[in-house]
Order: structure tokens, then C-alpha cells, then sequence
């Protein structure tokens, strides 16, 4: 049984259309293994056990050849984030301000998986309101990293990679405006893709913002980009999504040859001794895989990275969030009212001050990824969060010095200001705590492929969760 919870989607597909495992074996084993996890993870926060195993029977149905031919995700088990809209589903942003709220329309990348088959068996935790690089709630609790249930499993879709990593959900979906992917990834070892801005469609008004990515939550690569391949495409809703889709191959040619760039600190980032190490063995295996990997140094400043994000989160996200501010203070969490408090307030000059960084930052960007095919560097600078902490205040210890913020950590948001370049987090190791690592695969402006060819190659390497010795030790 809990072999097919650790199943591919794609391995999951061909036994499927070979007729040797049916939907309904497949989902029945994921609901149990939820069942017997969730105490523990509390990864999913909503639940629709007995409409999945109805569906799973359907597809089956399909497989056999009675009710039309199976589409690109038929069968396969996958858990939505709770902020993304699915109509007639709850969908809380994690407040309690909205405990009781039922979407009227659902998310374009919802609209699309579910009229690809897959089978909704569950929303998976986030943060109030997304705004935090860690996954706990009023309304939701603590969900627990399935390594080691002491550590967070990171955010803002924490739940999506604790189920994935958990056996819990087959394929999850997330969104990302600072690491909201990649950092869950990280921190679960799983696979967790930015695609570059426009690729997947996003809702109104925040299609325009450029920090703001919807993308795949995987245990392999090639699940990922079968996700992907559904995600993405134009939509006569989204005017900043791109034309024509982008379809990623079944499989993925080597990278024998390639020039990589690899940094350690991104310019000052302060950075785990775990990590450091992971980070320097996945570039060995990197050389192993035929690529000449250099190391680098970025002209990059931590501080003015984080003011451009300040200045880009307090104009936007602050100001959405006002009105539940000035309304149900007494309803929210302290982080997500500090997030708040801190954004500075946007004038012009501040406006233009955030697009100034913005351009430099990419332009240093730029210029190394016209020498290098990719940049790989790690993803979060500590193997996770603790698992209930608010991080109100002050920021969690890197190598026994106390950072002033969460945000001190995440090396993912400089590569939301560098919005068009596609990024992977795949896992690079373990640290000694036993939660896992990751390892961020950076490149050119909309060159997706190369993204998943490096990560293949990877994986091909230092495989990950494919067997019991490679997963989480829950009972």
C-alpha cells in the first residue's frame, strides 16, 4: 500500500492504460495513507475522501474503455492549495476572517487540472493569506515537516510539499511570490517549479503582477513537467500569459558540456554548514553528469534585494490586505499582521527606487547567465523552520547567529524580481537534523527546458523518495 503512495503520476498513467492498477486502488491508498499521516502533518485541511474514491471509479471506467477516452492527468490523486479558488469548495486564505467561504469561481490552473482528470482528494495548508515562508494558521494549526515533525515544512504551500513528501497527495499545486514553492520544496525534498512570469495563467489583478507564479509541486521531475504541461498555456482571461504553450518533452536530454554557475550565498546570504555542504555535493553530481560547474560571485547586495521586495510587497499585498487589517485585527496571526506593520508605505519615489533595484539585479543576473547555461545555488540557507514559531521579531539561527527575519533565509524572492527566469528546487541532501535540502536550478529568461534537462540530470544521479530508506519514517 505504501508503495502506491510513493508511485510516480507518470509510472501511475501506464499501469493505468495498461490495465495492471486501477484509479480506485491508487486513491484508496493515498486516503489511507492521509488517514494514517495526518494526525501528524496536518497537511491537509480539507478533505473530500468519498468524492475522490466516486471520481476514481469514473476514470476507471474511462481506462476500460466505457465513458470516453482518459485525459492527460486521469486517475491521479492531487491536492489544490487552499487560496487557489475552486468553486463550490471552501477557500479561507487560512483566516478566520474567511472560515466559512465557498468560492463562486475557480482558479484557471484549477479549471485545468480537474478538466484533466485529476482528482481533487484534498486542499492542502497555507499561511494567513500567503504571506509567510512557513505553513501554520489560527484556523488550520501547525503542519508539521514529515522528516522531522519538530520542523515546519516551510511555505507558502507547506501543506502541498508535506503531503507529497508525506505519500499523502500523488501531484499538489502551489503558487509563488517570494519562495512559496521552492521553499517547501526545499525543505521536504521534493520538486517544486517558478515557472518564468506569463507561462501559467494567474487571476486578475495579480495576472500583472510579475512576483505572483502558480506552478507544480512533484516527487520527480518528469511529474513535474506532466503537471506543468497542464498548468500552463494561454487564457483569454490573463493578458500577460504567453503564447504559444510551451510543452515540455516526456524526457530530457543530458547537459554533457553545459557551463553552470554556482553560488553559495547569492551575494551574502548568510548560509547553514549543511547546506553548504549539500550544495557542494549536488554540484559534484552535477560534474558527474557530464557539466563543467564553476563556482561564482554575484555583485548582488542582500539589503537592497530586500528593500526592492519590501517596496514591491508593501505596494501591492499590503494594500490588500488592509481592509482585514483596519477590520479583524483581532482575528489575525502575528505574523501576518507584522507583514503588514513593516511594508513601507509607497510613494512614487519609492516605487521607482524598487524598479531601480530590479533592474540591476537582473542586469548582474543577465550578464552571468550569458556565460553560464544555468546558476544553481541553494534554496532556503537552513534546512527548515521550526514548526510553530511566528518568527515575529527575529529570524531563525544560521550556524548559532540569530538572524532579524525570516526572510533573512529564503534565497528564493531575488529570483521573483528576476521574474522571467524559470527556477527548480530538486533536493540536494540531508542535513543533520534530517530534514532535507535543496538545491536551486536557475535559468535564462524563459528557457524552461534547460531548467528541467539539469534536473533530470540530477535526479538521474542522486535519486530521491524512490525507495523506503529515501522517505519520511512515519509509522
Amino acid at each position: 500500500m505504501d508503495e502506491l503512495c510513493y508511485l510516480p503520476a507518470t509510472e501511475a498513467l501506464r499501469l493505468f492504460h495498461n490495465r495492471s492498477l486501477s484509479p480506485v486502488e491508487l486513491v484508496s491508498a493515498v486516503i489511507a495513507r492521509a488517514e494514517a499521516t495526518e494526525p501528524e502533518v496536518n497537511a491537509l485541511c480539507v478533505r473530500y475522501f468519498d468524492e475522490a474514491l466516486e471520481q476514481a471509479k469514473l476514470a476507471a471506467e474511462r481506462y476500460a474503455g466505457g465513458s470516453g477516452r482518459p485525459r492527460a492527468l486521469e486517475g491521479l490523486p492531487l491536492a489544490i492549495k487552499e487560496e487557489t479558488p475552486v468553486a463550490g469548495q471552501r477557500t479561507t486564505q487560512g483566516s478566520l476572517i474567511y472560515e466559512h467561504d465557498v468560492s463562486k469561481y475557480s482558479a484557471v490552473v484549477a479549471d485545468r487540472v480537474i478538466a484533466a482528470g485529476a482528482i481533487v482528494h484534498a486542499r492542502s495548508t497555507a499561511p494567513e493569506f500567503s504571506c509567510a515562508p512557513f505553513t501554520h494558521s489560527r484556523l488550520w494549526g501547525v503542519t508539521h515537516n514529515p522528516w522531522n515533525l519538530r520542523f515546519n515544512p516551510g511555505g507558502s504551500s507547506g501543506g502541498s510539499a508535506a503531503s507529497l513528501a508525506a505519500g499523502s497527495s500523488t501531484l499538489a499545486t502551489g503558487s509563488d511570490i517570494g519562495g512559496s514553492i521552492r521553499i517547501p520544496a526545499s525543505a521536504c525534498g521534493v520538486v517544486g517549479f517558478k515557472p518564468p512570469y506569463g507561462r501559467v495563467p494567474e487571476s486578475p489583478p495579480f495576472n500583472l503582477d510579475h512576483y505572483c507564479h502558480e506552478g507544480p509541486l512533484a516527487r520527480t521531475v518528469a511529474d513535474c513537467a506532466l503537471l506543468e504541461n497542464v498548468m500552463a498555456g494561454p487564457h483569454p482571461s490573463d493578458g500577460a500569459s504567453l503564447r504559444p504553450k510551451l510543452r515540455l518533452p516526456s524526457s530530457f536530454a543530458g547537459i554533457g558540456g553545459w557551463r553552470i554557475a554556482l553560488s553559495i550565498d547569492l551575494g551574502g546570504f548568510p548560509v547553514d554548514d549543511d547546506v553548504v555542504r549539500n550544495t557542494m555535493a549536488a554540484a559534484d553530481a552535477l560534474r558527474e553528469a557530464g557539466a563543467i560547474v564553476e563556482e561564482v560571485a554575484l555583485p548582488w547586495r542582500r539589503a537592497e534585494l530586500f528593500e526592492a521586495a519590501q517596496i514591491h510587497y508593501g505596494s501591492i499585498f499590503a494594500e490588500v490586505m488592509r481592509t482585514e487589517v483596519e477590520q479583524h485585527r483581532e482575528l489575525m496571526t502575528s505574523y501576518a499582521l507584522a507583514f503588514f506593520d513593516e511594508s513601507r508605505p509607497l510613494s512614487g519615489e519609492s516605487y521607482l527606487r524598487g524598479l531601480e533595484i530590479e533592474a540591476r539585479t537582473y542586469q548582474a543576473l543577465g550578464e552571468l547567465l550569458g556565460r553560464y547555461r544555468l546558476l544553481v545555488c541553494p534554496t532556503l540557507a537552513i534546512p527548515a523552520f521550526d514548526a510553530a514559531d511566528d518568527y515575529v521579531g527575529h529570524g531563525p539561527d544560521v550556524n548559532g547567529v540569530r538572524q532579524s527575519n525570516a526572510w533573512d533565509v529564503t534565497m528564493t524572492y531575488p529570483f521573483n524580481i528576476c521574474s522571467r527566469c524559470p527556477v527548480m528546487s530538486v533536493p540536494s541532501g540531508f542535513a543533520r537534523n534530517g530534514v532535507p535540502t535543496g538545491l536551486q536550478i536557475v535559468g535564462r529568461t524563459y528557457d524552461d527546458v534547460s531548467v528541467f534537462r539539469a534536473a533530470a540530470a540530477f535526479e538521474a544521479a542522486r535519486p530521491w523518495l524512490d525507495t523506503e530508506e529515501r522517505r519520511p519514517n512515519l509509522a
